[in-house]
């Protein structure tokens, strides 16, 4: 009777056997994919940011020797927004993944990129695209 006991126990506890060895190479194998895609997620993400980021600086330093030699009191102010815009993009983390205000600081950047375009009367598009990244006008 024991024996028949043991295997009635073996047949009753095969599922719950079955559904934790199932749950942990579940758990395993969504790990590593995990990762791979997260991985692949932070490249893209990281490379669009710095793609933008690039273009807002060397739109900048273009402006910074166009506008370099101006000295009226209009041009004063562009210079000022200038200036400000391309040190922030100077102090941006562009080597620190965990810096906790990376989009508020990126935020800044864009707000203060469109008053410099507002001041210059320019509409600026910035495009990502699969043959590229820019701005255009």
């Amino acid at each position: 009777m024991a024996g028949e006991q043991d295997m009635f126990d073996a047949v009753v506890m095969a599922d719950e056997r079955f559904h934790g060895e199932g749950y942990r190479e579940g758990y395993e194998e969504g790990s590593s994919l995990g990762m791979i895609e997260g991985r692949q997620h932070g490249t893209l993400h990281g490379a669009k940011v710095g793609s933008e980021i690039g273009c807002y600086r060397g739109f900048a330093l273009a402006w910074r020797g166009l506008l370099h030699g101006c000295a009226t009191e209009r041009d004063s102010k562009k210079m000022k927004v200038l200036e400000a815009l391309i040190g922030m993009i100077q102090k941006f983390p562009y080597d620190d993944p965990t810096y906790d205000r990376l989009h508020e600081d990126l935020d800044r950047i864009r707000g203060k990129f469109k008053q410099f375009c507002s001041l210059l009367n320019v509409q600026p598009d910035f495009k990502i695209s699969t043959e590229g990244s820019g701005l255009s006008f």
